[in-house]
């Protein structure tokens, strides 16, 4: 029972002595809807089972139960819960009941003999512990530590072949027989949990995002458990491919709010863009190079030496009518921040202009220096991500000049206006939202974002859906 929570409670979350930059909370609420799940799942497995063959002798008579299946079961709901004491969880299953049918084969000698049998198990109770922990790679991890079953009675009727000389053994039979099930059934137990520690070995704790960056997730601790909540912190850091090169600041602790009445929380600390924005600024890919085809024609602005002439009156004395380029880039790193309903983002940028020479070479004109502060709002609405963009400041300043001074006052406000529509643009595209990703097993519902100081917090319920290639 519980290897399968573990596995359904995995399918809505995947170095040491780091603060967490991401962190997934399963709360008590999501545990028990685990749990809920877990036990329909059995259920319809249990209607399509056959259990393994069960041998030994007795009285010096060899006999074989094969071919057993069950008819029919009441299977009380179990009890899921968080187990301090180890760091994991703890379940209880008590009176459990099976009625089974198969074949019974005896041999006494060359005496062969067969026919059918029912049987019922009454009162079974089990029990079980897991430890939850992180292995050296910062794959989640879960051990077996506690498992004890006990078999209350077991009635047994033979039908068939020479079943009525043994149906008077059935009283020392059913001894032999509750001791075959309990001894094997925490074996099975810890096989299942084994497996399901092999499929948590095999999942990614790293992602390619695109063609530049990586996007690490290992924990970077052992899961810490209470008695009404799990929490996974997970390192939540971008690498760029080639160099994997630390930033030059951490991610700072944060603490998420208690949501008992949600059955998952995640957060996402400002370490994680700006570990983005750090080792996109670092490998020089936050620059563009404008042409004067992707300005829109409407715009009163174009890429000319003498187009330009009214804001620079000496450019197109010097070189007149030429086209230009502008390359934009990032001066020095982006850096967003969370602030409480606010995200915020300071570009701090420049501007290399350059003429188009008719030979096709290039001759630098001028270097402004940008400097851009907006700021922007994230929600989520139903299945979508959706959210908006204001810019709060703008100014462009000269920062050295292969043509003399100018004033930059007229250019800036020209810049503001295209500015301004691009980020309407954004806002038109922002506003219809990005649908959030889901499996194929599970998907959020009733999702709520919070931006907090430091932090992004999330708080949903899920609904799952197993199939038999869900989980196996």
């Amino acid at each position: 029972m519980l290897p399968l929570v573990v596995a359904v409670l995995m399918l809505v979350s995947t170095t040491c002595g780091e603060n967490p930059a991401v962190q997934v909370v399963l709360n008590n609420k999501g545990l028990q809807y685990g749990k809920q799940v877990g036990v329909e799942w059995i259920k319809e497995k249990l209607k399509l089972v056959t259990l393994p063959e069960i041998s030994g002798d007795i009285i010096g008579i060899y006999y074989k139960l094969s071919g057993i299946s069950i008819t029919q079961f009441d299977f009380p709901e179990p009890s899921v819960e968080f187990y301090q004491d180890i760091a994991g969880f703890k379940t209880s299953a008590s009176g459990l009941s099976f009625a089974l049918t198969g074949e019974w084969t005896t041999r006494l000698g060359i005496i062969h003999d067969g026919g059918s049998f029912d049987m019922t198990i009454y009162i079974l109770d089990v029990t079980s512990a897991v430890e939850m922990g992180k292995d050296a790679d910062g794959h989640l991890s879960v051990t077996s530590q506690h498992c004890d079953a006990r078999v209350g009675d077991v009635d047994i009727q033979f039908h068939g072949g020479a079943s009525w000389i043994f149906q008077p053994f059935v009283e020392p039979f059913k001894g032999k027989i509750m001791g075959e099930i309990e001894s094997s059934l925490c074996p099975n137990v810890e096989k299942s949990i084994a497996s399901l520690e092999s499929h948590l070995q095999a999942m990614n704790v790293s992602f390619e995002v695109g063609q530049d960056l990586t996007f690490d997730l290992p924990l970077t601790g052992a899961p810490v458990v209470d008695a009404s909540s799990m929490n996974l912190g997970l390192k939540g850091e971008f690498y760029d491919i080639k160099s994997h090169m630390e930033p030059p600041f951490v991610s700072k602790p944060f603490t998420m709010p208690q949501q008992p009445a949600c059955m998952l929380s995640a957060g996402l600390s400002e370490f994680t863009l700006n570990s983005a924005s750090y080792q996109l600024y670092s490998a020089g890919l936050l620059q563009v190079l404008i042409t004067d085809s992707m300005i829109p024609p409407s715009f009163p602005l174009h890429l000319n030496t003498s187009s330009m002439g009214p804001f620079i009156p000496q450019l197109p004395k010097l070189f007149p009518d030429l086209l230009m380029t502008l390359l934009v880039y990032a001066g020095e790193m982006p850096m967003f921040s969370f602030q409480p309903g606010v995200v915020k983002l300071d570009f701090q940028g420049a501007v290399k202009a350059s003429a188009i020479q008719p030979n096709g070479t290039q001759t630098p004109l001028f270097k402004l220096n940008a400097d851009l502060q907006s700021s922007g709002k994230v929600w989520i609405d139903g299945d979508r991500l959706k959210g908006s963009m204001t810019m709060d400041n703008f100014t462009l300043t000269l920062a050295s000049s292969e043509v003399g001074t100018f004033q930059t006052g007229t250019l800036e406000q020209l810049t503001k206006t295209g500015l301004m529509l691009s980020f309407a643009k954004l806002n038109a595209k922002l506003g219809k939202g990005f649908v959030l990703p889901r499996m194929k097993q599970a998907e959020l519902v009733n999702t709520v974002l919070a931006v907090e100081e430091g932090f992004i917090a999330i708080f949903s319920d899920a609904q799952v859906s197993l199939t038999d290639r869900g989980f196996n």
